[in-house]
């Protein structure tokens, strides 16, 4: 990821206290510079390594763990595919905090969703209405 991206993804998401990402996989460098700010968690369906204040918590979005999710201000993913904006939507929701994610490549936001551009990525917003 370009410098420039993480500062702008990392800026945009230190707004917020309690931070949950979602699919966190190999690249962590997004929720280590949250977690100079914020209060991080971050979860893949792997166990994963992630650095000095980010929790690691073993996690799959389609079978969710309630007490990872339960005190999130946001949930975020990078590079989300299609597939798991719904599920993921959902557990935001369910929980009552926002929902912000990249998509992969070109490919559009498939929930009703606000786009915001950074520098090299847009960033979406999940809106408030109800998934269809």
């Amino acid at each position: 990821m370009q410098p420039a991206t993480r500062d702008a993804l990392v800026a945009r998401l230190a707004r917020y206290d309690r931070l949950v990402e979602v699919g966190v996989g190999n690249r962590p460098d997004v929720a280590s510079a949250l977690a100079e700010r914020s209060t991080v968690t971050a979860t893949d369906v792997h166990d994963r390594p992630v650095p000095s204040g980010v929790r690691f918590v073993r996690d799959d979005v389609t079978s969710p763990d309630p007490s990872v999710y339960r005190d999130a201000d946001a949930i975020y993913a990078l590079n989300l595919p299609p597939e798991l904006h719904r599920p993921v939507g959902e557990l935001a929701r369910r929980y009552g905090a926002d929902f912000l994610f990249t998509t992969l490549g070109g490919d559009p936001a498939s929930i009703p969703a606000d786009a915001e551009t950074l520098p090299g990525e847009t960033l979406f917003r999940a809106r408030d209405t109800p998934l269809p």
